[in-house]
């Protein structure tokens, strides 16, 4: 059977593979066909150039495969995790902790700011009633409005 595979397989089954794989990365987003059309398609490339035979294909398709996967899980795909918390629920909201950049005693209203940003938006109008310096540490208790409602963290 490899003796019909090593005749019959061309540059182009590699490549026609390839493009198959990453057409079905479009249906199903895990970000790992893309990686084995890409191999498929270098390795469809190197046919052409190369006289390989498929046991030689296979298996350069299989380490290409395998080394693309891994340098994705590595190095790109912690890149993508979103830290700005944007779109979750109140859950997610309360219990953060920032600092007041401004705070009047008077109204009893300010201004904090999270280290990292918060439903789109790292600076947030908030509600406390009691003293309040700028720079101190507050933690956000619940959620009025646009508001966010906290208390003193000391």
């Amino acid at each position: 059977m490899i003796e019909w595979l090593d005749n019959n397989v061309l540059y182009w089954h590699w490549i026609i593979f390839g493009i198959l794989l990453i057409t079905i990365e479009l249906f199903a987003p895990v970000f790992v066909m893309l990686w084995l059309g890409a191999a498929g398609i270098i390795v469809g490339v190197l046919s052409l150039v190369i006289d390989l035979d498929f046991s030689t294909q296979l298996i350069l398709w299989a380490c290409l495969s395998t080394l693309f996967l891994f340098l994705w899980h590595k190095f790109i795909s912690p890149k993508m995790t979103d830290r700005t918390l944007a779109g979750l629920s109140k859950e997610a909201i309360v219990g953060q902790i920032g600092m007041v950049v401004f705070f009047s005693r008077d109204q009893g209203r300010g201004k904090l700011k999270f280290p990292a940003p918060i439903v789109g938006n790292d600076e947030w109008e908030f509600i406390h009633n009691g003293p309040l310096a700028n720079g101190d540490k507050v933690q956000v208790t619940d959620i009025s409005g646009n508001s966010l409602i906290v208390k003193s963290q000391t």
